[in-house]
């Protein structure tokens, strides 16, 4: 990792950081919709346990929970983590609750074919580099059962904010001290080499609003 990609990184890991301690709970109650998503595809595929990485304060992690999975949730600031296993008390699913602080940076710390489904929503198009996100989705073959569910949701380059606000290289812009590596379709086609991808599903979410893709991609058994 060079020196601007690291200083970015732990920019960036110390923004979330304080983001989350002035806005507890910042993303509200209600699941996402690529988390409800997933969990139909999940449980439409026979899994029963879901990692999700940047899990955030927990409220796709907890929604997954309340659907009956046993549930893995990593992210990089203790502080959302704490929050996920707060409102997982309180909601009672807590025994159906792990969390990990963990950069994805990093290797997953989970054994090889451990997990039936793994969801990330916009975590892989954060302040990744090209290669730390093949990386990252090579590490989550890894961890894959064979026949394993991926579901990711990425901004991508026909998104507003592409390509204006502060530029950082390889397609990553910084807007309000949160930097976003932003997709060309080209980089989905290629993390979905060696599996099967099943769905690119185009989508808009928030007030700007941010245009995303939600992919699906399957591990050949």
């Amino acid at each position: 990792m060079s020196d601007n990609v690291r200083e970015l990184a732990e920019a960036q890991r110390r923004h979330w950081q304080s983001t989350y301690t002035a806005h507890p709970g910042m993303y509200g109650d209600a699941p996402s919709a690529p988390a409800a998503h997933a969990a139909r595809v999940f449980r439409a595929a026979g899994a029963v346990d879901v990692l999700e990485m940047g899990a955030g304060h927990g409220r796709d992690a907890l929604h997954f929970a309340r659907e009956g999975f046993t549930v893995r949730a990593t992210d990089f600031s203790p502080v959302g983590l704490d929050q996920l296993r707060r409102a997982a008390q309180d909601q009672g699913v807590a025994e159906r609750v792990t969390t990990t602080v963990h950069d994805v940076r990093e290797p997953l710390p989970l054994p090889d074919a451990s997990v039936e489904a793994v969801f990330a929503h916009m975590l892989l198009c954060m302040a990744l580099s090209t290669e730390e996100i093949h990386a990252l989705v090579g590490e989550v073959g890894r961890v894959l059962k064979p026949g394993g569910t991926f579901v990711y949701t990425v901004r991508h380059t026909g998104d507003a904010h592409y390509g204006s606000g502060t530029a950082h290289g390889d397609d990553i812009y910084e807007h309000g001290g949160f930097a976003v590596h932003f997709f060309p379709r080209h980089l989905v086609d290629s993390l979905a080499d060696g599996w099967t991808l099943d769905e690119v599903h185009a989508f808009e979410e928030g007030d700007l609003p941010r245009r995303l893709w939600r992919i699906t991609q399957t591990l050949p058994r």
